[in-house]
């Protein structure tokens, strides 16, 4: 029986695909003398569009985000090779993450709310024991107040997110569509948004499931090692 291989998280090259060599093309080769603004605009965002393709078909897994990140890819390069008004390119920028964002307060109306699905699930966390443990203790009602909160959190860091993007993307590109210096400056706010903007909304979620697990542990009276699943 074929098993899709195990997904493991390489940072670096993510950031390097889809960061650093983009930005690169887009600064640096998209003069009329080398790539030329469409080809430039079309390498840069080859690798992206490739990588992310590769590890959906490779893994076998359907991924939210993953697609969200093609279809953002595929609407960057709509804008600039139709040479659309680059305010769409704002507007794009800061509807992706604020999608995910109102994702996953519309999820806490349904069974499946998304924070619960990302950390209180089986496969990370012993669910079982810790239930019991809720119940022993009548922390049970705490526990989903705090899991509530947490989804509010994570929701708020969306909209940081929504709201630097489109502010990033009126600052930095101001040049036309289907120009050299539109590539450019397109390339400098790929750049400029690791740092500005994934860097701190990474630690807003580290902080918020540092929250959640310190939330675990003061309820239930379990211990770090107690609440992971042991393999």
């Amino acid at each position: 029986m074929n098993s899709s291989p195990t997904h493991k998280p390489r940072p670096m090259v993510d950031l390097i695909v889809s960061v650093i060599l983009p930005s690169l093309i887009l600064m640096k080769l998209s003069g009329e003398d080398k790539l030329g603004t469409s080809g430039g605009l079309i390498a840069a965002l080859a690798f992206p569009l490739g990588w992310g393709l590769f590890e959906l078909v490779k893994y076998r897994k359907f991924n939210f985000i993953a697609l969200l990140g093609l279809v953002s890819v595929l609407l960057t390069g709509s804008i600039g090779l139709f040479e659309l008004d680059n305010k769409w390119l704002a507007i794009k920028e800061a509807s992706i993450p604020a999608i995910i964002g109102i994702a996953v307060l519309i999820s806490t109306f349904t069974p499946y709310p998304l924070v619960r699905a990302m950390f209180f699930n089986a496969a990370i966390m012993d669910v079982d024991t810790i239930k019991q443990k809720l119940e022993e203790n009548n922390s049970t009602a705490m526990f989903e107040n705090r899991l509530m909160k947490a989804t509010y959190f994570i929701a708020g860091s969306f909209a940081f997110s929504a709201t630097m993007n489109y502010v990033l993307a009126k600052w930095i590109v101001t040049s036309p569509a289907g120009t050299e210096a539109f590539n450019e400056e397109l390339g400098q706010m790929t750049l400029y948004s690791y740092p500005m903007i994934a860097i701190p909304s990474m630690i807003m979620l580290m902080a918020i499931f540092y929250y959640l697990w310190r939330s675990i542990q003061k309820a239930t009276g379990l211990k770090l090692e107690d609440l992971i699943v042991k393999k």
